[in-house]
């Protein structure tokens, strides 16, 4: 049962009604759901399928292709010698299908059959330029994983392919709402609290959530997918980088050393930490990582776009640091951590990360989903002839209407209650951040939080509350 994607199943099923041939891209972080999605959409229409090997040279791509031919068509193809061969075998597998109506052509982790040296985008350019989009009744449909590398050759292709696109689709994770939706589909019980604290772990990965078991806890089922005997996800932070980059050590490098600093490093630091040479290549390992949704790039209020901060937001990645990196032997971890202190650390941290992915139901919450914005941090050191007390601030929304949402994200496991200390920090914030940006917005503090606010002397410097629903919404 294809849960949400209400939009791009539109996009796809529209496909067979149009009178012109079509192109279409679909890339994603791995896991996603790409060719889910697909083949629940487009599946009937098929008369060709194929994906590539993971770390296939040229002729073990090439076999397997034939095998595919051979698989959908009637006629005994022989292998290939080359991409442009393949195609033209293709093209005869098309001109022999009996299927009346759209005839959709489906080629699976593309970047795969790319080996070196290849000629698999000319070979594609010329099977669409030169044949396909001549016809009426073809919908071709590339997919990847390797999300740079379809950005590069496909969806922004310079060459043969460059305009050629009808759509591409950058298929998201999950919201929290579309993982509830998700679970409720296959029968699965979680209150919001503890989908929230799922996602924590999962982000909004779509074959992560797949693997929930109906009947178990939620800490039964984390015990089950990390840290059983025969966990399914036990060495998923080796596979995930490798199956997606070429060369995946020195990208594991950069993520590594991102997970050492919760707020992120500059791109000096990131060199300093990695020994790495600053180079175009650097460059382009950050924007890969960043593409694909492991990292994200953030400015500061106030400072320049070169002081560009690079920070870890993968949540599964920031959960293997943090707990699967030693390689843990208890098969009960999860269940026999729920109160320890190391985790409630954690929590916190992972509960931000979920805000930072649900700005867009921040905003609607707050009213202000219309409203131009900017997604902002600041963070200063203590100054006391300035008086400045030092401030870390990692959410803030900055209004084109000149009003700043200060938003603090803590979580907790009952309704919060804001403290003397808490309110002395908020205060501080505000105070740090009008005298290092000399901003003249007015600064609405906003607590985002599980079950609200408590009422007491300190909430009422409080402008607005969001909840869990909120983030639901």
């Amino acid at each position: 049962m294809l849960i949400a994607r209400d939009k791009e199943k539109k996009m796809l099923s529209d496909l067979l009604k149009k009178d012109e041939s079509s192109f279409v891209a679909v890339y994603g972080r791995r896991r996603i759901g790409k060719t889910y999605l697909i083949r629940e959409t487009l599946g009937d229409s098929f008369i060709f399928q194929h994906s590539g090997y993971y770390g296939g040279k040229l002729s073990d791509q090439l076999f397997a292709f034939s095998t595919s031919l051979r698989e959908y068509g009637t006629e005994e193809y022989e292998r290939p010698k080359s991409w442009l061969e393949a195609f033209e075998q293709l093209k005869d597998l098309i001109r022999r299908s009996e299927k009346t109506g759209k005839k959709v052509i489906f080629l699976d982790e593309l970047s795969w059959m790319d080996t070196k040296g290849s000629d698999l985008i000319m070979a594609i350019e010329g099977f669409w330029n030169g044949w396909a989009s001549a016809r009426k009744d073809i919908v071709l449909i590339v997919c990847g994983s390797a999300t740079t590398w379809m950005i590069s050759n496909v969806v922004h292709n310079k060459g043969g392919l460059y305009n050629r696109l009808s759509f591409a689709i950058n298929l998201q994770p999950f919201t929290l709402k579309e993982c509830e939706e998700y679970i409720q589909s296959r029968n699965i019980v979680m209150n919001r609290h503890q989908i929230i604290e799922c996602y924590m772990i999962l982000g909004g990965v779509a074959y992560y959530w797949s693997l929930l078991q109906r009947g178990l806890s939620l800490p039964q089922n984390i015990d089950e997918m990390f840290f059983s005997r025969k966990a399914l996800l036990k060495n998923e932070f080796e596979y995930l980088y490798a199956s997606i980059f070429k060369n995946p050590q020195k990208y594991m490098d950069i993520i590594t050393a991102l997970g050492t600093k919760k707020t992120g490093m500059t791109r000096q630091e990131l060199l300093s930490a990695t020994g790495m040479a600053n180079s175009g290549t650097f460059s382009n390992r950050l924007d890969d990582l960043e593409s694909c949704g492991f990292i994200r790039k953030y400015y500061e209020l106030g400072k320049s776009e070169r002081n560009a901060v690079y920070q870890l937001i993968d949540n599964f990645t920031l959960f293997y640091f943090k707990f699967m990196k030693k390689k843990v032997t208890d098969e009960h971890f999860w269940s026999n951590r729920r109160d320890s202190a190391g985790l409630n650390a954690w929590c916190g941290l992972a509960f931000e990360m979920v805000c930072l992915e649900h700005v867009a139901q921040i905003k609607n919450a707050l009213g202000i989903a219309g409203v131009s914005t900017e997604v902002k941090t600041l963070s200063c050191s203590a100054d006391a002839d300035k008086g400045i007390v030092g401030s870390q601030i990692d959410l803030m929304i900055v209004r084109r209407d000149q009003v700043i949402n200060l938003c603090e994200m803590k979580y907790s496991r009952k309704v919060y209650t804001v403290t003397k200390k808490v309110d002395a920090d908020i205060t501080n914030k505000i105070n740090d951040l009008r005298i290092v940006t000399g901003t003249r917005y007015a600064i609405h503090p906003v607590l985002v939080t599980v079950y609200g606010i408590a009422e007491n002397s300190y909430f009422g410097n409080i402008q607005n509350v969001i909840t869990a629903d909120d983030l639901f919404g």
